[in-house]
């Protein structure tokens, strides 16, 4: 680099980086979801951020926005290291896009040392090689879980996903949400029923799913370039635009089932769901936080039944916030046995970007710190430090200012940061053992014994 060149320090495009308030909401936020996962059993794990290509690619997933190119690139200096190794430098490597697909690996690679059915979470970073856009990132963290079975999994799975869900919404207190549920065997059940070609209906469910993007007429059109007739097209669009409540979707889904020809996977479809619904029942998710929606599709080819998308009312330009659904076959593509799971993903650093910037979130203070002790006097800075412990070690957090300055400014520095009050004692106060106690949020200023401080601020936190 020539001397006088700056160095360019932005961050790269679509690569979040956070201030100390947003970090502490995020972390608050993955602790509420953690504390939710773990309440039903779900255990943590952390997969590699690079896998083979061929993975990533597994079950139809082409990767349109796969990050390639991954490979250690070794100096000639260590040439031989790498050769010695094995690492021939020519295997296909990308960073992982999603979870799902890299969990199917890990349970290949650890199949005999897991438990059966293994219910993971994750709360990993994953990377898309697509356009960086507003709220659109090319790094971001999922949270992630999937229980994962050999041969059989019950249904009772599926309708705990919408319980999870909701738990965790009303304990971020985000507003009104609603978890829409399908299964995937009702729309390819119904496209066979009206004369759809076997080999079509994997790109009719990727085109509906598109249905809130698009719109209706576009809906049809593409059925249409699809080789889909026009009565077959309005059939379908007549289909996913059933509505009413829960029950009288079902009512109408069996009365279909019953009237039209090669219903078995249809029927096989409702019945599901109609176990799945009764379960979210059972597990007391309020009527209002879900509904039947035909419409949802998620179009990812390795989902083969159930499947949620969570939008959050009054602001569903933000898309869905939560999304999953049941798989049968994605783990079998590595072992050639039958493996069903069914999970469900948040992103969060897209969630939290979204709800930023609607208002529905705000972030943190700076610092999680709640007592400043200021600096008074150096000379009574070991005071100040065996205060400080006393409070942390009573459960306070606390930062010690080291630097002495004018007593005003040290108060401008706690109250930027967030921090509600300021420990102040000097030499008289050190003589008498007790401190003046000042709350920046109302200005008050109370004296407190040192042997009662502790007390007082757990007191007046709440």
């Amino acid at each position: 680099m020539a001397k006088g060149d700056r160095i360019n320090f932005s961050t790269p495009s679509g690569f979040p980086e956070f201030l100390p308030s947003e970090k502490r909401l995020e972390l608050y936020l993955l602790d509420i979801i953690r504390r939710v996962f773990e309440s039903y059993g779900f255990t943590p794990i952390e997969t590699p951020a690079v896998e083979r290509l061929e993975v990533l690619q597994a079950k139809g997933n082409q990767g349109d926005n796969i990050i390639y190119g991954i490979d250690p690139i070794l100096p000639p200096n260590r040439q031989a290291e790498r050769d010695k190794s094995g690492e021939t430098g020519s295997e296909a490597r990308a960073l992982k896009f999603d979870q799902t697909v890299p969990l199917a690996a890990y349970i290949a690679r650890h199949l005999n040392e897991l438990t059966f059915p293994f219910a993971r979470y994750q709360m990993d970073v994953v990377f898309r090689g697509e356009r960086a856009k507003d709220g659109r990132f090319r790094q971001f963290r999922q949270c992630d879980i999937d229980v994962v079975a050999r041969r059989e999994l019950s249904l009772l799975y599926d309708a705990q996903m919408p319980a999870i869900i909701t738990e965790i919404f009303e304990a971020i207190n985000i507003g009104d949400f609603l978890i829409r549920i399908n299964n995937r065997k009702v729309l390819t059940g119904f496209f066979k029923s009206v004369g759809i070609a076997e080999d079509k209906i994997k790109s009719c469910i990727g085109i509906v799913d598109n249905l809130e993007k698009i719109g209706e007429n576009k809906v049809k059109q593409d059925l249409e370039k699809e080789g889909i007739f026009a009565d077959q097209a309005q059939k379908i669009i007549e289909f996913i635009k059933i509505n009413g409540s829960v029950d009288e979707i079902l009512d109408k889904l069996k009365h279909l089932a019953e009237n039209l020809s090669e219903t078995e996977q249809l029927s096989l479809g409702v019945t599901e769901l109609e176990t799945v619904i009764a379960g979210v029942r059972n597990l007391g998710v309020a009527e209002n936080r879900f509904c039947i929606d035909l419409s949802i599709a998620r179009g990812l080819d390795y989902y083969t039944g159930t499947v949620y998308e969570t939008t959050l009312l009054g602001h569903e330009a933000l898309g869905s916030i939560c999304s999953g659904g049941r798989y049968e076959e994605l783990v079998g593509v590595f072992l050639g046995e039958k493996m069903p799971g069914v999970g469900i993903s948040i992103g969060l650093t897209r969630l939290i970007s979204r709800l930023l910037k609607a208002g529905i979130l705000s972030t943190l203070a700076t610092t999680p710190a709640q007592v400043m002790v200021v600096n008074m006097q150096d000379d009574l800075m070991p005071t100040y430090l065996k205060v400080s412990q006393h409070l942390r070690q009573a459960g306070i957090n606390v930062i010690t200012n080291f630097d002495k300055r004018p007593l005003g400014k040290q108060f401008q520095l706690a109250d930027k940061q967030g921090i509600q009050f300021c420990v102040i004692i000097g030499s008289e106060e050190a003589a008498a053992q007790k401190s003046s106690l000042k709350d920046l949020k109302t200005g008050e200023q109370v004296e407190v014994l040192l042997v009662d401080l502790a007390e007082e601020v757990k007191r007046r936190l709440g």
